[in-house]
């Protein structure tokens, strides 16, 4: 069975990149090329929430994620989530990001709405939902940003 890790970070810099990257590095992905995917899980996948990802492979390779993201210049708060709910025979199941300037509360609501409107599509019978959220205020003149990303199994070379 193939896994997906679900990781979430926060943090803040003197620019919008900066803080994007030390975001990155706060949920264990920073070294990695991301590579965005649409927010289908394959059947016989297993989906973890671990926060923090462990080592997953060389430096410079591509990860396959989905990634919720939020960048604010403060004063602002910034939020990321990702819900996921799969189907209950083992078959696929979806994730949904959202993010923006808003609080957790929003964050929360927006993405379990989206995540229902995209059950709606499918004629699957899905497991009850689940969600990551990273929420964090921006200092004034400081750039924050929050991310909460599914990574798909380990890194692939580039090259």
């Amino acid at each position: 069975m193939s896994t997906i890790r679900v990781v979430w970070g926060t943090a803040s810099g003197p620019t919008a990149m900066s803080s994007y990257d030390a975001a990155l590095a706060d949920a264990g992905v920073e070294n990695y090329n991301l590579v965005s995917v649409s927010s289908v899980i394959p059947a016989e996948t297993y989906v973890e929430a671990v926060g923090t990802a462990p080592d997953l492979g060389p430096a410079g390779e591509r990860l396959t994620v989905v990634e919720a993201r939020a960048t604010t210049a403060g004063p602002g708060r910034a939020s990321a989530a990702l819900a996921w709910s799969q189907s209950v025979d083992d078959g696929p199941g979806l994730f949904y990001e959202t993010s923006g300037e808003m609080d957790r509360e929003d964050v929360e609501r927006r993405v379990r709405e989206g995540l229902a409107a995209g059950q709606e599509l499918r004629d699957w019978e899905f497991t009850e939902p689940r969600v990551a959220i990273e929420s964090h205020q921006a200092e004034s003149g400081r750039y924050t940003t929050a991310v909460v990303l599914a990574v798909y199994g380990e890194s692939d070379p580039i090259l």
